[in-house]
């Protein structure tokens, strides 16, 4: 007699969240900083004009958006130990999360996390304070860019693996996904973000959601056919 076949295993399923203006209402990075550095080393103030400047740079297109970045976290935070960053991506989510991270960002995750998906967030966010917010909507898991660190682990101003963003992005999730073991062939994925730097991530998953999108991601959304969402 011939054997049955065995029933098929479900999929996997994967639900990828970009942060910035997706799970929160704004950007984080210049809060975050202005919230650190006024606890952590409120004489760093005044190295504002040379952040002005840098910004000034990169809005003219002649400073890379990787050295802002560095920049930044420079002069306002210097070398931070990991405690000491811990501690202000605590304090700041408890007084940021509240109002910033979307209502309705809260619920579908939670309604992803119903049906059976694993919630990772994707962020060009670095991770030392990305990981707060990850925390407080409870995510399995963080891809975030990355800071260098000194022989004591100390957070270093310096991106370390490259800045999570744009096709960067999307090569770090596949990054994950290998070093998790997980075949993207048996997985369904879906991805939700906000801005159109994320087209080459929400084109690889089977399921794109344009959340609250800028004109360029709306544009794109439309012809492609992926879902457009509001979450206030």
């Amino acid at each position: 007699m011939a054997p049955t076949d065995s029933p098929a295993l479900p999929r996997r399923r994967i639900a990828i969240y970009d942060l910035d203006r997706t799970i929160t209402r704004a950007p984080t990075w210049t809060p975050f900083l202005l919230h650190a550095v006024l606890r952590h080393a409120p004489w760093r103030l005044t190295a504002l004009p040379l952040v002005l400047g840098a910004a000034g740079l990169r809005a003219a297109g002649l400073l890379h958006r990787d050295r802002l970045k560095q920049v930044m976290h420079r002069a306002a935070l210097g070398t931070l130990s990991p405690a000491r960053a811990e501690a202000l991506a605590a304090a700041w989510v408890a007084r940021f999360g509240p109002a910033q991270i979307r209502p309705g960002a809260r619920a579908q995750i939670a309604a992803d996390r119903a049906a059976g998906f694993r919630i990772v967030i994707a962020t060009a966010a670095y991770r030392f304070y990305a990981k707060a917010i990850a925390q407080a909507v409870d995510a399995d898991a963080l891809i975030a860019t990355r800071t260098a660190t000194d022989t004591r682990g100390n957070l270093l101003p310096r991106i370390e693996g490259g800045n999570c963003y744009g096709p960067a992005k999307l090569a770090m999730i596949e990054a994950w996904f290998a070093e998790q073991g997980i075949d993207r062939a048996q997985v369904e994925v879906r991805c939700y973000s906000d801005h159109v730097t994320d087209v080459p991530s929400l084109a690889w998953a089977d399921a794109a959601v344009a959340v609250n999108p800028h004109a360029a991601l709306r544009r794109v959304a439309e012809q492609r056919g992926w879902a457009v969402v509001d979450w206030g």
